[in-house]
């Protein structure tokens, strides 16, 4: 690593799981520095209630640029009560084009319970397919194990502390101390 190059934080995984009328959005406490653990409990999975309209999100990358993304979706929702597509649309686009918010380095996970969403920087709002969304450094292995226990008669929150145990044991940036919230539809 070159000498003026600063780690930088490193890794999470979130994971959001759709099944049975609940959804289900997990993370894990892990933050890096480099290849030093610095804390083992962080939250990165939080309800927001704007307008007592109940939102479950949660967050990979840094943290001080998901809890910016995290305020301003707020004021998105209680501009648009009730419309979490819409607001996490605008999200996207006000990421995407304003020159502060570009520099941004983060993803969200979203549901409100019947929507299921991944927003990111590049401007995209995405629904995933079969009912899973993943994201940080162990995400590709917390997908992989949740799509493969769909299948079978596990609840949301079930297969969504699977997929996560799963993706610790892999990722070395992912612990097993979870944060899970749960909505209903």
């Amino acid at each position: 690593m070159a000498e003026n190059e600063f780690p930088g934080w490193h890794g999470t995984t979130i994971i959001g799981v759709r099944k049975g009328g609940k959804v289900v959005i997990a993370g894990d406490g892990q933050v890096s520095l480099g290849q030093t653990v610095i804390k083992g409990t962080a939250r990165k999975v939080r309800r927001l209630s704007p307008g007592g309209f109940d939102v479950v999100a949660g967050f990979a990358g840094s943290t001080a640029d998901a809890f910016t993304l995290l305020e301003r979706l707020e004021t998105k929702l209680e501009a648009t009560p009730g419309q979490l597509a819409r607001a996490s649309v605008e999200l996207a686009k006000d990421w995407r084009t304003d020159k502060y918010l570009q520099k941004l380095e983060a993803m969200l996970i979203v549901t409100d319970g019947k929507d299921l969403f991944v927003i990111t920087g590049a401007g995209d709002v995405l629904e995933p397919e079969h009912d899973v969304a993943a994201i940080g450094s162990g995400g590709n292995f917390a997908l992989a194990a949740a799509r493969g226990l769909m299948e079978g008669d596990l609840d949301a929150e079930t297969i969504a502390r699977k997929a996560m145990a799963i993706a610790a044991d892999i990722c070395v940036y992912t612990n097993g101390n979870l944060t899970v919230e749960e909505i209903s539809q």
